[in-house]
Protein backbone atom coordinates (compact mmCIF):
# COMPACT_ATOMS: atom_id res chain seq x y z
CA UNK A 1 0.00 0.00 0.00
CA UNK A 2 1.30 3.45 -0.86
CA UNK A 3 1.37 6.37 1.56
CA UNK A 4 0.40 9.61 -0.20
CA UNK A 5 1.52 13.11 0.65
CA UNK A 6 -0.40 16.37 0.57
CA UNK A 7 1.35 19.39 -0.87
CA UNK A 8 0.66 23.07 -0.36
CA UNK A 9 2.74 25.47 -2.45
CA UNK A 10 3.29 29.22 -2.69
CA UNK A 11 3.88 31.92 -5.22
CA UNK A 12 5.38 35.39 -5.26
CA UNK A 13 3.49 38.23 -6.97
CA UNK A 14 0.95 35.92 -8.57
CA UNK A 15 3.13 32.98 -9.60
CA UNK A 16 1.13 29.84 -10.34
CA UNK A 17 2.45 26.65 -8.82
CA UNK A 18 1.90 23.12 -10.13
CA UNK A 19 2.90 20.31 -7.76
CA UNK A 20 3.66 16.84 -9.07
CA UNK A 21 3.77 14.35 -6.22
CA UNK A 22 5.76 11.17 -5.84
CA UNK A 23 5.31 8.59 -3.11
CA UNK A 24 7.25 5.75 -1.58
CA UNK A 25 6.48 2.32 -0.25
CA UNK A 26 8.78 2.86 2.71
CA UNK A 27 12.15 2.07 1.15
CA UNK A 28 14.94 4.40 0.00
CA UNK A 29 13.77 4.59 -3.61
CA UNK A 30 11.02 7.10 -4.43
CA UNK A 31 8.20 5.64 -6.51
CA UNK A 32 6.44 8.00 -8.91
CA UNK A 33 2.69 8.31 -8.57
CA UNK A 34 1.38 10.04 -11.72
CA UNK A 35 -2.16 10.20 -10.34
CA UNK A 36 -1.18 12.57 -7.50
CA UNK A 37 -0.87 15.75 -9.56
CA UNK A 38 -2.59 18.94 -8.43
CA UNK A 39 -2.53 22.43 -9.95
CA UNK A 40 -2.86 25.27 -7.44
CA UNK A 41 -3.64 28.94 -8.02
CA UNK A 42 -2.30 30.76 -5.00
CA UNK A 43 -2.46 34.33 -3.75
CA UNK A 44 0.44 36.65 -4.48
CA UNK A 45 3.50 36.61 -2.27
CA UNK A 46 2.20 34.29 0.42
CA UNK A 47 4.60 31.99 2.23
CA UNK A 48 2.89 28.58 2.43
CA UNK A 49 3.73 25.13 3.69
CA UNK A 50 4.87 21.95 2.03
CA UNK A 51 3.57 19.18 4.27
CA UNK A 52 3.40 15.41 4.32
CA UNK A 53 0.75 13.18 5.85
CA UNK A 54 3.27 10.52 6.84
CA UNK A 55 2.11 9.26 10.23
CA UNK A 56 5.46 9.12 12.01
CA UNK A 57 6.36 9.22 15.69
CA UNK A 58 7.53 12.31 17.59
CA UNK A 59 11.09 10.97 17.37
CA UNK A 60 11.14 11.00 13.55
CA UNK A 61 13.72 13.15 11.76
CA UNK A 62 13.13 15.08 8.53
CA UNK A 63 15.35 16.67 5.90
CA UNK A 64 13.97 18.69 3.00
CA UNK A 65 16.27 19.51 0.09
CA UNK A 66 15.89 21.36 -3.18
CA UNK A 67 18.14 21.25 -6.21
CA UNK A 68 18.41 24.84 -7.43
CA UNK A 69 18.78 25.91 -11.02
CA UNK A 70 21.21 28.76 -11.85
CA UNK A 71 19.73 32.20 -11.08
CA UNK A 72 16.60 30.72 -9.49
CA UNK A 73 15.17 32.69 -6.59
CA UNK A 74 13.47 30.61 -3.93
CA UNK A 75 13.09 30.01 -0.21
CA UNK A 76 12.96 26.58 1.42
CA UNK A 77 12.67 27.09 5.18
CA UNK A 78 12.25 24.87 8.26
CA UNK A 79 14.00 22.08 6.37
CA UNK A 80 14.33 19.74 9.39
CA UNK A 81 10.66 19.59 10.44
CA UNK A 82 7.63 17.74 9.11
CA UNK A 83 6.47 20.96 7.41
CA UNK A 84 8.66 23.20 5.27
CA UNK A 85 8.01 26.67 3.87
CA UNK A 86 8.47 27.26 0.17
CA UNK A 87 8.28 30.30 -2.10
CA UNK A 88 9.79 31.04 -5.49
CA UNK A 89 10.27 34.16 -7.53
CA UNK A 90 11.94 32.77 -10.62
CA UNK A 91 9.75 30.77 -13.01
CA UNK A 92 10.99 27.25 -13.69
CA UNK A 93 10.90 23.70 -12.44
CA UNK A 94 11.99 22.96 -8.87
CA UNK A 95 12.82 19.51 -7.54
CA UNK A 96 12.27 19.01 -3.82
CA UNK A 97 12.98 15.86 -1.85
CA UNK A 98 12.04 14.81 1.67
CA UNK A 99 14.01 12.19 3.56
CA UNK A 100 12.46 10.98 6.80
CA UNK A 101 13.66 8.40 9.32
CA UNK A 102 11.57 6.84 12.06
CA UNK A 103 12.48 3.81 14.20
CA UNK A 104 15.10 2.75 11.65
CA UNK A 105 12.68 2.96 8.73
CA UNK A 106 13.53 5.38 5.88
CA UNK A 107 11.00 7.26 3.78
CA UNK A 108 11.74 9.30 0.67
CA UNK A 109 9.39 11.65 -1.10
CA UNK A 110 10.05 13.55 -4.34
CA UNK A 111 8.26 16.67 -5.58
CA UNK A 112 8.49 18.47 -8.90
CA UNK A 113 7.19 22.03 -8.66
CA UNK A 114 6.62 23.94 -11.87
CA UNK A 115 6.41 27.70 -11.32
CA UNK A 116 5.19 29.89 -14.16
CA UNK A 117 4.95 33.69 -14.24
CA UNK A 118 1.61 35.44 -13.86
CA UNK A 119 0.49 39.02 -13.33
CA UNK A 120 2.21 40.80 -10.44
CA UNK A 121 0.19 42.89 -8.04
CA UNK A 122 2.44 43.47 -5.04
CA UNK A 123 4.16 46.78 -4.37
CA UNK A 124 7.91 46.88 -3.71
CA UNK A 125 7.45 49.87 -1.40
CA UNK A 126 6.11 50.57 2.08
CA UNK A 127 2.44 49.65 2.37
CA UNK A 128 1.69 50.65 5.97
CA UNK A 129 3.13 52.62 8.90
CA UNK A 130 2.27 51.03 12.25
CA UNK A 131 4.07 53.26 14.75
CA UNK A 132 6.05 56.49 15.01
CA UNK A 133 7.83 57.17 18.28
CA UNK A 134 10.54 59.80 17.81
CA UNK A 135 13.05 60.92 20.42
CA UNK A 136 13.77 64.64 20.95
CA UNK A 137 15.68 66.28 18.12
CA UNK A 138 16.05 69.43 16.03
CA UNK A 139 13.68 68.22 13.28
CA UNK A 140 10.98 66.87 15.58
CA UNK A 141 7.60 68.59 15.11
CA UNK A 142 8.87 69.69 11.67
CA UNK A 143 9.29 66.48 9.60
CA UNK A 144 6.58 65.41 9.68
CA UNK A 145 4.96 68.68 10.69
CA UNK A 146 3.01 68.81 13.94
CA UNK A 147 -0.20 70.83 13.92
CA UNK A 148 -1.54 71.98 17.27
CA UNK A 149 -3.95 69.40 18.61
CA UNK A 150 -2.50 66.48 16.62
CA UNK A 151 -2.56 63.11 18.37
CA UNK A 152 -0.11 60.25 17.96
CA UNK A 153 -2.55 58.69 15.46
CA UNK A 154 -2.41 61.94 13.46
CA UNK A 155 1.39 61.83 13.40
CA UNK A 156 1.39 58.19 12.27
CA UNK A 157 -1.01 59.23 9.49
CA UNK A 158 1.44 62.00 8.54
CA UNK A 159 4.20 59.38 8.28
CA UNK A 160 1.90 57.27 6.11
CA UNK A 161 1.41 60.19 3.77
CA UNK A 162 5.18 60.71 3.59
CA UNK A 163 6.21 57.09 3.03
CA UNK A 164 3.51 54.72 1.77
CA UNK A 165 3.63 53.56 -1.83
CA UNK A 166 6.51 55.81 -2.84
CA UNK A 167 9.80 54.89 -4.46
CA UNK A 168 11.32 57.89 -2.72
CA UNK A 169 9.05 59.51 -0.15
CA UNK A 170 9.27 62.58 2.06
CA UNK A 171 11.72 62.60 4.95
CA UNK A 172 10.66 61.82 8.48
CA UNK A 173 13.10 62.36 11.35
CA UNK A 174 13.47 59.92 14.24
CA UNK A 175 15.30 62.40 16.48
CA UNK A 176 18.03 61.30 18.88
CA UNK A 177 18.87 57.84 20.20
CA UNK A 178 15.95 55.43 20.25
CA UNK A 179 13.48 57.40 18.13
CA UNK A 180 11.75 54.91 15.83
CA UNK A 181 9.30 54.16 13.04
CA UNK A 182 7.64 50.80 12.28
CA UNK A 183 6.35 49.96 8.81
CA UNK A 184 5.48 46.97 6.66
CA UNK A 185 5.05 45.68 3.11
CA UNK A 186 1.95 44.23 1.43
CA UNK A 187 3.81 40.94 1.01
CA UNK A 188 6.63 38.94 2.54
CA UNK A 189 10.06 40.14 1.40
CA UNK A 190 11.77 36.83 0.69
CA UNK A 191 15.13 35.93 2.20
CA UNK A 192 16.99 34.85 -0.93
CA UNK A 193 20.24 33.04 -0.21
CA UNK A 194 23.36 34.93 -1.24
CA UNK A 195 21.54 38.21 -1.97
CA UNK A 196 20.64 41.41 -0.19
CA UNK A 197 16.88 41.52 0.12
CA UNK A 198 15.73 45.10 0.84
CA UNK A 199 16.93 48.59 1.66
CA UNK A 200 15.57 51.42 3.74
CA UNK A 201 16.19 54.86 2.27
CA UNK A 202 17.70 57.74 4.23
CA UNK A 203 19.38 61.02 3.31
CA UNK A 204 23.03 60.19 3.99
CA UNK A 205 25.68 61.72 1.74
CA UNK A 206 29.45 61.92 1.57
CA UNK A 207 31.11 65.33 1.79
CA UNK A 208 32.98 66.58 -1.24
CA UNK A 209 35.63 68.24 0.94
CA UNK A 210 37.29 67.35 4.21
CA UNK A 211 40.18 69.08 6.02
CA UNK A 212 41.56 65.60 6.69
CA UNK A 213 42.84 64.36 3.29
CA UNK A 214 43.30 60.79 4.54
CA UNK A 215 39.85 60.41 6.08
CA UNK A 216 37.57 57.43 5.26
CA UNK A 217 34.13 57.87 3.69
CA UNK A 218 32.16 60.42 5.60
CA UNK A 219 29.90 63.44 5.47
CA UNK A 220 26.36 63.28 6.83
CA UNK A 221 26.02 59.66 8.01
CA UNK A 222 23.50 59.12 10.84
CA UNK A 223 23.11 55.36 11.20
CA UNK A 224 19.94 53.74 12.46
CA UNK A 225 19.52 50.15 13.63
CA UNK A 226 17.25 47.87 11.57
CA UNK A 227 14.89 45.41 13.27
CA UNK A 228 12.95 42.87 11.18
CA UNK A 229 9.94 40.64 11.82
CA UNK A 230 8.36 37.73 9.96
CA UNK A 231 4.61 37.43 10.53
CA UNK A 232 4.84 33.85 11.74
CA UNK A 233 1.35 33.78 13.26
CA UNK A 234 -0.19 35.49 10.20
CA UNK A 235 -2.11 38.09 12.20
CA UNK A 236 -0.92 40.94 9.95
CA UNK A 237 0.75 42.91 12.73
CA UNK A 238 4.25 43.00 14.22
CA UNK A 239 4.27 41.20 17.56
CA UNK A 240 6.86 41.72 20.29
CA UNK A 241 8.22 38.18 20.02
CA UNK A 242 8.80 38.42 16.26
CA UNK A 243 11.52 41.11 16.22
CA UNK A 244 15.18 40.45 15.39
CA UNK A 245 18.08 42.86 15.00
CA UNK A 246 20.08 43.12 11.80
CA UNK A 247 23.66 42.66 12.99
CA UNK A 248 25.52 45.32 11.03
CA UNK A 249 29.26 45.81 10.80
CA UNK A 250 29.56 47.27 14.32
CA UNK A 251 27.51 44.63 16.15
CA UNK A 252 30.63 43.04 17.67
CA UNK A 253 32.56 46.30 18.05
CA UNK A 254 33.83 46.48 21.63
CA UNK A 255 32.52 50.06 21.86
CA UNK A 256 28.98 49.12 20.84
CA UNK A 257 26.63 49.06 23.84
CA UNK A 258 23.87 46.46 23.73
CA UNK A 259 20.87 46.87 26.06
CA UNK A 260 21.47 50.60 26.19
CA UNK A 261 18.74 52.75 27.75
CA UNK A 262 18.28 56.52 27.79
CA UNK A 263 15.73 58.76 29.52
CA UNK A 264 14.90 62.26 28.21
CA UNK A 265 13.21 64.89 30.39
CA UNK A 266 10.77 67.45 29.05
CA UNK A 267 12.53 70.86 28.82
CA UNK A 268 11.54 73.51 31.33
CA UNK A 269 12.53 76.36 29.02
CA UNK A 270 11.64 77.00 25.37
CA UNK A 271 13.09 79.98 23.50
CA UNK A 272 11.78 81.33 20.20
CA UNK A 273 13.15 83.71 17.60
CA UNK A 274 10.74 86.65 17.91
CA UNK A 275 11.43 88.22 14.53
CA UNK A 276 12.06 85.07 12.48
CA UNK A 277 15.53 86.22 11.43
CA UNK A 278 17.39 83.19 12.73
CA UNK A 279 19.03 85.09 15.58
CA UNK A 280 18.00 82.66 18.31
CA UNK A 281 20.88 81.88 20.64
CA UNK A 282 21.59 78.20 21.24
CA UNK A 283 20.43 76.65 24.51
CA UNK A 284 23.14 74.34 25.78
CA UNK A 285 21.16 73.02 28.74
CA UNK A 286 17.95 72.24 26.91
CA UNK A 287 16.70 68.64 27.13
CA UNK A 288 18.31 66.73 29.98
CA UNK A 289 19.08 63.04 29.54
CA UNK A 290 20.51 60.21 31.63
CA UNK A 291 21.44 56.67 30.59
CA UNK A 292 22.06 53.28 32.18
CA UNK A 293 25.82 53.64 31.65
CA UNK A 294 26.12 56.32 34.32
CA UNK A 295 26.24 59.22 31.85
CA UNK A 296 24.09 62.32 31.55
CA UNK A 297 23.96 65.44 29.40
CA UNK A 298 21.76 67.74 27.36
CA UNK A 299 20.28 67.90 23.90
CA UNK A 300 21.19 71.38 22.67
CA UNK A 301 18.77 73.72 20.94
CA UNK A 302 20.68 75.28 18.02
CA UNK A 303 20.20 78.58 16.20
CA UNK A 304 18.56 77.04 13.14
CA UNK A 305 15.45 75.46 14.67
CA UNK A 306 13.45 77.30 17.32
CA UNK A 307 10.45 74.96 17.66
CA UNK A 308 10.20 72.54 20.56
CA UNK A 309 12.44 69.50 20.07
CA UNK A 310 10.25 67.41 22.40
CA UNK A 311 7.41 65.58 20.56
CA UNK A 312 4.52 68.01 21.08
CA UNK A 313 1.76 65.37 21.07
CA UNK A 314 3.35 63.49 24.00
CA UNK A 315 2.27 64.58 27.48
CA UNK A 316 4.72 62.40 29.43
CA UNK A 317 7.36 64.32 31.39
CA UNK A 318 9.97 61.68 30.55
CA UNK A 319 10.65 59.51 27.51
CA UNK A 320 12.55 56.21 27.81
CA UNK A 321 14.17 54.41 24.86
CA UNK A 322 16.30 51.27 24.65
CA UNK A 323 18.30 49.32 22.10
CA UNK A 324 21.81 49.08 20.68
CA UNK A 325 24.02 52.17 20.90
CA UNK A 326 26.65 52.38 18.16
CA UNK A 327 30.04 54.02 18.79
CA UNK A 328 30.43 57.72 18.06
CA UNK A 329 31.08 58.31 14.36
CA UNK A 330 31.36 62.12 14.38
CA UNK A 331 34.68 63.97 14.41
CA UNK A 332 35.36 67.69 14.31
CA UNK A 333 38.00 67.85 11.58
CA UNK A 334 38.21 71.65 11.75
CA UNK A 335 39.91 74.03 14.13
CA UNK A 336 38.83 75.72 17.33
CA UNK A 337 37.73 78.77 15.39
CA UNK A 338 36.44 76.96 12.27
CA UNK A 339 34.64 73.75 13.18
CA UNK A 340 34.07 71.16 10.45
CA UNK A 341 32.02 68.20 11.66
CA UNK A 342 32.20 64.94 9.70
CA UNK A 343 30.04 61.90 10.44
CA UNK A 344 31.82 58.81 9.11
CA UNK A 345 29.91 55.83 7.76
CA UNK A 346 30.05 52.29 9.08
CA UNK A 347 30.57 49.22 6.91
CA UNK A 348 27.08 47.83 6.30
CA UNK A 349 23.75 46.91 7.83
CA UNK A 350 22.29 50.31 8.81
CA UNK A 351 19.87 53.00 7.61
CA UNK A 352 20.95 56.56 6.72
CA UNK A 353 24.56 55.39 6.94
CA UNK A 354 25.64 55.56 3.28
CA UNK A 355 23.97 57.05 0.17
CA UNK A 356 20.93 55.12 -1.02
CA UNK A 357 22.65 53.99 -4.24
CA UNK A 358 25.54 52.42 -2.29
CA UNK A 359 25.43 48.62 -2.10
CA UNK A 360 25.96 48.82 1.65
CA UNK A 361 22.63 50.55 2.14
CA UNK A 362 21.02 47.20 1.21
CA UNK A 363 20.19 44.59 3.85
CA UNK A 364 20.50 40.79 3.83
CA UNK A 365 17.82 39.24 6.05
CA UNK A 366 20.35 36.53 6.92
CA UNK A 367 22.18 39.11 9.06
CA UNK A 368 19.36 38.90 11.63
CA UNK A 369 20.20 37.80 15.19
CA UNK A 370 18.15 37.16 18.31
CA UNK A 371 18.46 39.06 21.60
CA UNK A 372 21.43 36.88 22.58
CA UNK A 373 23.30 37.54 19.35
CA UNK A 374 22.56 34.12 17.83
CA UNK A 375 21.90 34.00 14.08
CA UNK A 376 18.33 33.28 13.05
CA UNK A 377 17.11 32.05 9.68
CA UNK A 378 13.91 33.79 8.65
CA UNK A 379 12.12 32.80 5.43
CA UNK A 380 11.39 36.48 4.84
CA UNK A 381 10.18 39.60 6.61
CA UNK A 382 6.89 41.49 6.69
CA UNK A 383 7.73 44.35 9.07
CA UNK A 384 10.67 46.67 9.69
CA UNK A 385 11.54 48.89 12.64
CA UNK A 386 14.24 51.54 12.34
CA UNK A 387 15.57 53.48 15.32
CA UNK A 388 18.35 56.04 15.73
CA UNK A 389 21.43 54.28 17.10
CA UNK A 390 23.51 57.34 18.03
CA UNK A 391 23.64 59.67 21.05
CA UNK A 392 25.90 62.48 19.88
CA UNK A 393 25.83 66.28 19.71
CA UNK A 394 27.84 67.74 16.82
CA UNK A 395 28.10 71.43 17.66
CA UNK A 396 26.44 73.69 15.09
CA UNK A 397 25.40 70.57 13.13
CA UNK A 398 23.08 69.49 15.92
CA UNK A 399 22.43 66.01 17.23
CA UNK A 400 22.95 62.92 15.13
CA UNK A 401 19.46 61.84 14.09
CA UNK A 402 18.39 59.11 11.66
CA UNK A 403 16.03 60.10 8.84
CA UNK A 404 13.88 57.74 6.74
CA UNK A 405 12.33 58.38 3.32
CA UNK A 406 11.14 54.97 2.13
CA UNK A 407 11.98 51.30 1.68
CA UNK A 408 12.10 48.86 -1.23
CA UNK A 409 11.96 45.10 -1.81
CA UNK A 410 14.97 44.52 -4.07
CA UNK A 411 13.66 41.23 -5.47
CA UNK A 412 10.35 42.66 -6.67
CA UNK A 413 12.23 45.48 -8.45
CA UNK A 414 14.68 43.02 -9.99
CA UNK A 415 17.78 44.45 -8.29
CA UNK A 416 20.47 41.82 -7.78
CA UNK A 417 22.96 42.74 -5.06
CA UNK A 418 25.22 40.02 -3.62
CA UNK A 419 25.53 39.72 0.13
CA UNK A 420 28.86 40.21 1.85
CA UNK A 421 28.75 36.76 3.41
CA UNK A 422 28.63 37.95 7.02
Amino acid sequence: MKLKDTFIAVSLCGLMVCACYACSSGNDTPIDDPTATVTLNVAANEMQEISTNLKLSAQASYLWHMESAPDSLFVLQDSTSARALFAAITPGVYHITLSATDNGQHYNRSYQVSVSAASAVCSPYIAEVYDFNPAPGQFINEIPAYVKGNSKADMIAACRKALVGKEKGDLISLGGFGGSVVFGFDHTVLNIKGRRDFRVLGNAFFAAANPNPNAPRGGSCEPGIVMVAYDKNHNSKPDDDEWYEIAGSEYTNSKTVHDYQITYSRPTTEAHDPDGEGELASIAQYIYWTDNQGHSGYKIKNIYHDQSYYPAWITDAKLVFGGTLLPNNAIDEGTESAHYWVQYCYGYGYVDNVPNNDIDSAIDIDWAVDKNGNKVHLPGIDFVKVYCAMNKECGWLGETSTEVMGAVDLHVTGVNLPTNGK
